[in-house]
């Protein structure tokens, strides 16, 4: 019987969500947990990967088991005592046998954060940027990334992409309440470190190193050498993975 697992998670002390060896990871702990609870080996599968560091305020996996789950509840309740504090399930669905966490995901969000002054309480989880930045140049150049396809320009050497080409649906900065500055980008897919990319170049435009307009040359040059270096992991959440009604509705208020 196949399950979705809604769960969220701080990246800082794992090398990402997939398994690596001699190294934690977010899917070898969860799995752990699961097999010690389940008392059979469980292999988890999740909505994609997310890179050394970085975090998800939302995130979704699937794993097969072969009897159901008496108590979902309960279950979860007991997960989150065997998982470390820095991982956290919050529900448990079951799915039909054909539901896959990635490849049925038709859109997947991140955000990313700036705190513009030093603050104690946010260096964790944010890149503390001091140089003022122009927003509107930075929504003008983001803008522009619905234009285009091929996103070579942001994407790691290496990475073993069979295409480089995404579909972006929404790009764009937020001033919040607090002062923080909140990049939200959505789309079908997203290549390895393509989002730190794509905000240290924004961060550039920001700060008046590029025009909007040198931006769209750095996107349409499919040239990784011309974009800016990536931005800190810290400040980096998957926030949003989205799949057909027919799939799995979102169970959660996690955002």
């Amino acid at each position: 019987m196949r399950y979705f697992i809604e769960l969220r998670y701080l990246g800082a002390a794992y090398c990402g969500w997939q398994r690596q060896p001699d190294q934690p990871s977010v899917q070898q702990t969860l799995e752990g947990a699961l097999t010690t609870l389940l008392r059979e080996q469980i292999e988890v599968t999740g909505a994609g990967r997310t890179d050394t560091g970085v975090n998800a305020s939302y995130y979704v996996a699937h794993f097969d088991v072969s009897e159901a789950v008496a108590d979902p509840i309960r279950t979860v309740y007991k997960l989150n005592f065997l998982l470390p504090g820095d991982i956290s399930v919050w529900t448990l669905t079951p799915v039909s046998d054909e539901a896959h966490a990635r490849f049925q995901a038709r859109e997947r969000e991140y955000r990313y954060y700036i705190e513009p002054r030093k603050n104690p309480f946010t260096r964790h989880l944010t890149w503390q940027y001091y140089v003022p930045l122009d927003l509107e140049r930075m929504n003008r150049a983001a803008a522009s990334l619905l234009e285009y396809e091929d996103f070579t320009s942001f994407a790691k050497l290496n990475s073993n992409n069979k295409t480089n080409i995404c579909h972006v649906m929404r790009a764009g900065w937020e001033e919040r309440p607090d002062g923080r500055l909140c990049f939200t980008i959505r789309a079908d897919r997203f290549l390895r470190n393509m989002v730190r990319a794509i905000v240290g170049t924004l961060v550039d435009v920001g700060r008046g190193r590029y025009t909007p307009e040198d931006f769209r040359a750095i996107v349409e040059s499919r040239d990784l050498s011309r974009s800016s270096a990536g931005a800190p992991a810290q400040g980096l959440f998957l926030s949003d993975v989205r799949y057909p009604a027919g799939i799995f509705i979102r169970q959660s208020d996690l955002r």
